[in-house]
């Protein structure tokens, strides 16, 4: 099996993430909007912000990382890309996946690299744990891409179709929310979550990237 349409597939999903200019920074200006106005909203009550701000911070990266996930997909269906990737050695299920992880690369990776610093202005201590609570960003961000790809694999002939990916990801989205909030809380809870996190993250990986090919192969027929 060779891996070059592969790898040629991923390197056209990087270049086609920056289509039109906007590339990272519309899921970014999304994440750091939220982080600011949430506090003016609910007060700047120092103990309040600290208890919800990871909370809001995982909304938050689940909502932006919807926000370029119609680009996987659409753009090969319309110049029909999508039938001449089907058709090379390389599974589907491959081609779909190294697409996804470079938009995640392009889009969902500098949201957690940015969360440190939107974790501050929930008035969280700047310290070491806002490095490990970055990787928890990125593990629950690349589960949130992949899953996201299935909606964008099954909505990828169906113009403008945003709201029908959020219909299908959000729900998909709720388990590595909830294990990637209870992660960054001392609780006893808080201590097996990042397994768990880790776990739903593996499990993303390893079935979505199936359920995208079977998706595309309906919408190439």
């Amino acid at each position: 099996m060779s891996p070059k349409p592969t790898l040629a597939a991923f390197r056209q999903a990087l270049t086609e993430a920056w289509a039109g200019g906007a590339g990272a920074l519309l899921p970014l200006g999304f994440f750091a909007g939220t982080a600011v106005l949430v506090p003016l909203g609910i007060g700047t009550d120092p103990a309040t912000l600290r208890a919800i701000g990871p909370g809001i911070l995982w909304v938050a990266l689940a909502l932006s990382s919807l926000v370029t996930l119609e680009r996987i997909f659409q753009a090969d269906t319309e110049d029909g890309a999508l039938d001449l990737w089907l058709q090379t050695e390389a599974p589907a299920s491959s081609i779909a996946a190294a697409k996804t992880l470079a938009h995640f690369l392009t889009a969902g990776l500098p949201l957690a690299l940015m969360s440190p610093l939107l974790a501050l202005m929930f008035q969280a201590e700047a310290s070491a744990s806002l490095l490990v609570h970055a990787a928890y960003y990125a593990i629950g961000g690349l589960a949130f891409y992949f899953w996201g790809g299935v909606g964008a694999a099954l909505s990828a002939t169906v113009r403008r179709g945003g709201l029908l990916i959020s219909l299908i990801a959000l729900p998909l989205y709720v388990p590595t929310a909830i294990f990637g909030a209870l992660a960054m809380t001392n609780t006893p809870a808080g201590e097996t979550a990042p397994l768990l996190l880790a776990a739903s993250a593996l499990f993303a990986l390893a079935v979505a990237p199936f359920a995208m090919a079977a998706a595309l192969r309906l919408a190439a027929d």
